[in-house]
């Protein structure tokens, strides 16, 4: 989940203040970069899941039973971290989710589904689980098709490159790119659409862009600098890249150190033991 985090802190500073250029990896993480909205509920997705997969005392063959329960866990996570971090920069229609009385999903097809998908693809077991997991962990709020799909894309996806049978990088693209091929069209470089793409908070808008980042980045600091680079919604693009570049690809030591220094010590805490519950 580090990879989703270290983009979206790395991408926070150019959301609203959008550049066209590839940045190096020294410039990735400084100054006023923070974490947000992107990171605060990755980690809400994580904890939920975890906390739902160990109710059900199981991490595969889920009975309708379970699927509740991890639903359920997943909603009370994303209500707990929405009011830990309230000014972490959440939508206008989650924060009305996070505030009524009653949650009831709204219908978005949103790009919040898929920045905060990541968990499910490392959690899972196979690729229906993964799927599935993504579906659960998007469908309490972002249960429009599209929603659904940009988390599905994402989890789906990196369950995909962790289990690859290629034998190096380009081979678990490839994989990849056939895997996504049945979501999205990915017929398009980030050269050509750099120039005209502006911001879109659709998954549908942003999520083939955060794709095409992964698959032509070659390093987790490129895909990051790459994801930034086309402009649009920058911190959510490059959070949702990074989540699948850390599928394949180390993240640089000084980077990670720049990305933890910006989170509190219970967010560390709690991400430490997410990751732990899945060794």
């Amino acid at each position: 989940m580090l990879g989703a985090i270290c983009g979206d802190i790395a991408g926070s500073v150019y959301e609203f203040h959008n550049i066209k250029r590839v940045l190096l990896e020294e410039d990735l993480i400084q100054g006023g970069a923070r974490f947000t909205d992107d990171s605060a509920m990755t980690l809400a997705v994580a904890v939920g899941l975890k906390n739902g997969l160990q109710s059900c005392g199981k991490r595969t063959g889920f009975t309708a039973e379970d699927e509740k329960i991890i639903r359920e866990e997943v909603q009370k996570s994303l209500r707990l971290y929405g009011h830990r971090y309230p000014r972490a920069g959440y939508g206008a229609a989650f924060c009305g989710w996070l505030y009524t009385e009653v949650p009831k999903p709204y219908n978005s097809w949103g790009n919040g589904s898929a920045m905060r998908a990541a968990y499910a693809g490392w959690a899972a077991q196979t690729l229906e689980d993964a799927e599935l997991l993504g579906r659960f962990s998007a469908e309490v709020t972002h249960n429009h098709p599209e929603g659904i799909k940009g988390a599905v894309a994402v989890s789906g996806g990196i369950f995909t490159l962790l289990h690859s049978e290629g034998e190096n990088v380009a081979a678990r693209k490839e994989e990849l790119t056939r895997y996504e091929a049945r979501h999205y069209d990915l017929n398009f470089t980030l050269d050509e659409i750099r120039p005209y793409y502006c911001f879109d908070v659709s998954c549908q808008g942003s999520v083939p862009q955060a794709i095409r980042a992964f698959l032509e980045g070659g390093s987790y600091s490129e895909v990051i600098a790459l994801a930034i680079s086309i402009g649009g919604d920058s911190d959510t693009i490059a959070a949702i890249a990074g989540s699948l570049a850390e599928a394949v690809y180390p993240i640089p030591t000084q980077l990670r150190e720049r990305a933890l220094a910006r989170l509190d010590d219970s967010f560390k805490r709690e991400l430490k033991d997410a990751v732990d519950f899945l060794k």
